[in-house]
């Protein structure tokens, strides 16, 4: 069995508040986009996990496919053994939610795999458990995202008439020095509000607050941001808290290269 666990982009990112346990209350909305890595399920005699493509740095025993695992097999007898098989093609560390995206579909796929007939609700709260951005990918649908991100609620937003071009920097932010360079506020327009308002309004109102970490710590890659918007990006942005930056085109001008030597990707 198959699945093919996609990333996401994150629309805007707003630092509202910092909470008494330590974390930060967020407003962004999450948005699917069609770059994935490839999750098999295969029979076995032991209970195994192995991976290719794109290096995961760590512990293997820390994936977050081996975690889901763990989480199902603490409350269901997942028999027969099995092996799941992750090809990784989303770039790590990169704020487009691959890991995220292949623990939230481990728990899809166990759950079809074993006909534990938990519903997605149910799968929320596991995935919750995983990371703060699982839960969204149980949904997989464009939703305005709350507290940690793990309160999601669903929203009409249809960009299927837009090309995408995804640009990886590969350097790394740790959550926490991205955080440092941020001043939390709540005097902001919703972001429920910014984003029903015409794409191209968005490049005045919809910001991502940790790209004032990003550029204090990496002032050449504000290059990236302008040359998607020199090359026609209705709007462009960094994605969650990095390092990924992605622009928003219009399909019939989507360009063809991009004179950076960073990576990049180009979904029609």
């Amino acid at each position: 069995m198959i699945f093919f666990p996609n990333g996401k982009i994150n629309l805007g990112l707003q630092i509202l508040r910092r909470r008494p346990d330590g974390y930060h209350d967020l407003s962004t909305v999450f948005y699917p986009l069609p770059v994935t890595d490839i999750l098999e399920i295969l029979p076995s005699t032991v209970q195994a996990f192995s991976a290719y493509g794109l290096p995961i740095p760590g512990d293997p025993s820390t994936n977050l496919c081996e975690k889901a695992y763990g989480l199902l097999k603490a409350d269901f007898p997942l028999l027969p053994p099995i092996h799941l098989h992750l090809y990784k093609n989303i770039p790590i560390g990169a704020g487009l939610g691959g890991g995220s995206a292949d623990g939230a579909f481990t728990l899809l796929a166990l759950n079809k795999t074993f006909r534990l007939n938990q519903t997605p609700e149910q799968l929320q709260h596991y995935a919750a458990r995983l990371g703060s951005d699982c839960p969204f990918f149980i949904l997989n649908k464009p939703c305005l995202g709350a507290g940690r991100g793990e309160q999601l609620d669903p929203i009409p937003l249809d960009l299927s008439a837009y090309g995408f071009i995804l640009v990886n920097p590969q350097v790394h932010i740790s959550t926490a020095r991205a955080f440092a360079g941020c001043r939390p506020r709540e005097d902001r327009i919703p972001l429920r509000d910014i984003i029903q308002q015409p794409i191209t309004t968005w490049r005045d109102q919809l910001t991502n607050d940790f790209e004032t970490s990003f550029f204090q710590l990496y002032p050449q890659l504000a290059e990236i941001k302008e040359t998607l918007y020199a090359h026609g990006a209705l709007y462009a942005s960094l994605t969650g808290s990095g390092s990924s930056f992605y622009g928003i085109f219009p399909k019939t001008s989507l360009p063809a290269t991009l004179p950076l030597s960073y990576n990049y990707r180009i979904l029609h």
